[in-house]
């Protein structure tokens, strides 16, 4: 550990002004983020309202440019769309808000699909309940097997974590084939769905994918508006230390196990909520859903969105979802495509799309600029003791 003082040093100050010098540099958006901070709360709610009007009545626009159609059934492209950003919501609060990489993220999303499927399939012997009350006892599930998962495994850092929740994400998996009561690959036939009818028929429907598009942009609008809240309390600021540096987190006091626990929890009750939201869409759950390569592709909606920004990874996972049904003659190609996405983003954008640096460092700056000040004030004082 450096012994270097960090104010009356020339070598400290030399180097405190390059990192201020790196970074006030105005950044591509930097005028548009100064701006934006400007204006006061109302103004941004302002800006913010229609543009989640435009977004949530999206399937009924139908915009031609961006439209899937006739290749794919625009409303249901949509669906899937937010179905992909809410996953990459509660996968963002493990890897981006608390920097623990999960590459079995899909069981926590398995787990909620058959929550839905076992207490609302026709094909199930447990209690049938409504649908709607799925939601929350699968939200209740999960966090139950999260925290069982994350109290043994926790501990472990890096790629030891990483290969112990991929084996979760296929112990998953196994166990709706082996279990008879899973029904393996036979699966789970007609599962629930919200009230509702229209022109005699059920309004969500497998074929109808408005409500289902509005119900979960409904809810990605209440987890950002919960997961704000989160990341500007203590236990956010817990996560960013554990991102950042989970030794010296710890070393100044942050428990850092027991928010490790609430992070993993915290995701696993939001992918929960959308494995239980794709199964009432679907209808129909088995265990061919919920492999690896689909947990990869949630982990790069994240890092394709930028890891740690909530708005970031919902368009990161509307794009993984959008790509392959908008350009369905390269689908057969997706991961290919993405693959050399990741590659060049890591080259020549490593935060992604919208990346969380600039929001994390913002009150960074404010310091390193104060501490430039303090320098500059000390120095002539210093000069002065040395002569006498």
């Amino acid at each position: 550990m450096s012994t270097e003082p960090v104010l009356g040093s020339s070598g400290a100050q030399q180097r405190l002004e390059e990192q201020a010098s790196h970074t006030n540099r105005p950044g591509r958006f930097a005028a548009l983020n100064a701006w934006w901070e400007r204006q006061p709360r109302v103004a941004q709610w302002g800006i913010l309202v229609p543009i989640v009007a435009l977004v949530f009545f999206l399937p009924v626009i139908n915009p031609p440019l961006i439209t899937t159609e006739p290749g794919n059934d625009w409303p249901l492209a949509c669906f899937d769309m937010a179905r992909f950003a809410l996953v990459a919501l509660g996968l963002n609060v493990v890897v981006g808000q608390a920097g623990l990489l999960d590459l079995g993220y899909v069981g926590f999303f398995a787990v909620g699909s058959y929550v839905a499927a076992l207490w609302t399939s026709p094909d199930s012997t447990f209690v049938h309940i409504p649908y709607l009350w799925t939601l929350p006892l699968a939200m209740v599930v999960t966090v139950a097997f999260g925290v069982c998962l994350g109290i043994p495994t926790l501990r472990l850092r890096g790629d030891y974590l990483a290969i112990v929740t991929l084996g979760f994400g296929e112990i998953i998996r196994l166990l709706a084939t082996i279990i008879p009561a899973m029904r393996g690959q036979q699966g789970f036939k007609e599962v629930g769905h919200p009230p509702g009818t229209q022109d005699g028929g059920p309004l969500f429907s497998n074929n109808h994918g408005t409500p289902w598009y509005m119900l979960t942009v409904g809810i990605i609008i209440l987890v950002m508006i919960l997961l704000g809240n989160i990341e500007r309390s203590r236990v956010g600021r817990a996560w960013i230390a554990i991102r950042e540096d989970e030794d010296a987190a710890e070393i100044m006091g942050v428990p850092t196990f027991k928010f490790k626990i609430w992070a993993f929890a915290t995701g696993a009750a939001i992918g929960g909520l959308s494995g239980a939201l794709f199964a009432g869409q679907v209808g129909f759950v088995n265990n061919q859903k919920f492999d690896v390569v689909t947990s990869v592709l949630f982990l790069c909606a994240v890092i394709l969105g930028g890891s740690g920004n909530k708005l970031g990874v919902v368009i990161g996972g509307a794009l993984v979802s959008y790509i392959p049904n908008r350009f369905t003659s390269i689908a057969d190609y997706k991961y290919l495509i993405f693959g050399v996405a990741l590659v060049l983003l890591m080259i020549f954008r490593s935060q992604g799309l919208i990346g969380a640096r600039s929001h994390l460092l913002l009150f960074g700056r404010r310091a390193r600029a104060r501490t430039l000040e303090l320098t500059a004030q000390r120095a002539p004082q210093a000069t002065k003791e040395t002569a006498s």
